[in-house]
């Protein structure tokens, strides 16, 4: 972020991801979110003393998918720690994690910014480590701790400092939430503490290759707040250094209600948590086979499947964006054109619009999720498909939509039973026109004297006489035929 009298921001992240494992990293506890506090211990998880630890290895996998989705080496050999802090809620007293030798080093992934260009962003190390407890301070004056999510298994994706904007730091937020539930190793929910973000911000005068004092803020948990915290912490070092002063190195906290930052400790660095080798743990060897295991497993990635969006249906980069935002929705949409009888762009901007916008809000309203659909792929395909035909209007499509998932019957059947396909007899619809204008003799009077307005009431006459049946396109060509006929008379 250039500042407006020549700073620019260093911002590097520290991302914690919260793997979907079935069972902690070291044990055999549910990994389960919201079950009673206290509930999934057991004597490893809370450090009892000869409780021995067991590496979960798929969690060892997962960690290999993100290293392999961004470009990392991937160590055949990796080592566990002991970081020694002091927190309540961390019974050991201790976290197992890695330090000198983690299991990925060196990655890159770009990230898109708003102009289009694409900007690299280096991936120093990723980590397994295991999470701490949580504490509960707004009960009462009392603090509480719940220790459900000791042990539960983290990936830590640590960037070199090579963001320079909140926005910049928001992009590759993002996208790093798409590459971790892509690979379905992290659900990417920011409000239950699936993943969080430490960011590390310095300040210094534009152009310049030093690297100033930096600040760190913790446990920011929405994309929000990581703009605004950056936002507001790159303007305190500014106004400092506009001073003559530099800022302090601290740990702080973003207060969302007040919108600042507030000192938590002064920064730790590597010699305050005294690592040593974990004893209990051997070290983690793989072999290629493991590797290659995972590297064969792994699915397209979220910008690889956007281009392809965009190559193979011919849908625009916005609608594209939409589309593989979320894995879930970009598999439904192509498991939907996959039915299609008609295989055009046209239809398959007309299944994207359905798919993000009324199947999109009919789950909404329903608060059913993408993955347990009241309207299977196919069954929506059928309906696109009556409705690119011609048999049904849009609005018949809403109507039967509806129907079909409440019912569980097929749209065809429904269409079938209810008599409810499009009137498309150009014959009978030209007669029926031609009674319209005759019953309506002066409206017809105004559209040949130039107010063409009147157009859609005739429109509206023959909806109506049809019960909504008739082919809107097919009303409108007839409809304009007959009058520009008459006009031609008239004049």
């Amino acid at each position: 972020m250039n500042d407006s009298n020549g700073y620019e921001a260093v911002i590097g992240l520290e991302v914690h991801i919260q793997l979907t494992t079935r069972t902690k990293a070291f044990c055999g506890c549910s990994t389960r979110f919201g079950d009673a506090p206290n509930t999934n211990t057991c004597p490893v998880c809370l450090g009892y003393p000869g409780a021995l630890p067991v590496a979960n290895r798929e969690m060892i996998s997962m960690a290999i998918a993100l290293g392999l989705a961004t470009g990392c080496t991937i160590h055949h050999r990796s080592v566990f720690v002991r970081k020694h802090y002091f927190y309540p809620d961390l019974p050991k007293g201790y976290q197992i994690s890695q330090y000198e030798d983690p299991i990925c080093t060196d990655g890159t992934v770009d990230i898109e910014l708003d102009d289009g260009t694409r900007k690299p962003v280096r991936i120093r190390r990723i980590h397994i480590e295991e999470d701490a407890g949580k504490s509960l301070h707004d009960i009462a004056t009392e603090t509480l701790i719940d220790l459900n999510r000791c042990g539960v298994p983290l990936l830590e994706i640590v960037t070199e400092p090579d963001l320079r904007t909140p926005a910049e730091a928001h992009a590759f937020l993002v996208l790093l939430r798409k590459i971790v539930t892509y690979l379905e190793i992290c659900d990417g929910n920011m409000e239950e503490g699936s993943l969080r973000c430490d960011a590390n911000v310095s300040v210094r005068p534009a152009g310049s290759r030093e690297m100033r004092t930096k600040t760190e803020i913790k446990n920011l948990n929405s994309f929000r707040n990581v703009e605004r915290a950056l936002g507001y912490e790159i303007h305190r070092h500014a106004e400092l250094l506009r001073q003559g002063e530099s800022p302090e190195s601290e740990t702080l906290l973003w207060d969302a209600v007040r919108n600042l930052t507030v000192p938590l400790r002064g920064k730790e660095e590597s010699p305050d948590y005294r690592y040593f080798p974990e004893p209990d743990l051997p070290p983690v060897v793989l072999d290629d086979a493991w590797i290659e295991r995972v590297r064969a497993a792994l699915p397209e990635l979220p910008l690889a499947r956007r281009d392809r969006f965009i190559a193979n249906y011919g849908l625009s980069r916005y609608d594209a964006d939409i589309l593989t935002a979320e894995k879930p929705l970009a598999d439904f949409f192509e498991h939907t054109v996959a039915g299609l009888k008609r295989r055009l762009p046209e239809d398959f901007k007309t299944a994207c619009n359905w798919v993000t916008g009324d199947f999109t809000r009919m789950l909404r309203e329903r608060k059913r999720p993408i993955t347990d659909p009241p309207l299977s792929p196919a069954a929506l395909a059928e309906l696109l498909d009556m409705l690119i035909e011609g048999t049904i209007s849009g609005k018949m499509a809403k109507q039967i939509l509806e129907e079909a998932a409440d019912t569980g019957v097929h749209p065809r059947e429904i269409v079938g039973r209810s008599g409810a396909a499009q009137l498309t007899d150009e014959g009978f619809l030209s007669t029926l026109i031609d009674s319209v204008l005759r019953e309506n003799e002066p409206s017809v009077r105004k559209y040949l004297g130039g107010r063409e307005n009147v157009f859609g009431f005739f429109v509206g006459q023959v909806m109506k006489a049809t019960q909504g049946r008739a082919n809107p396109e097919l009303v409108n060509r007839i409809l304009r035929e007959k009058l520009d006929e008459r006009k031609k008379c008239h004049e």
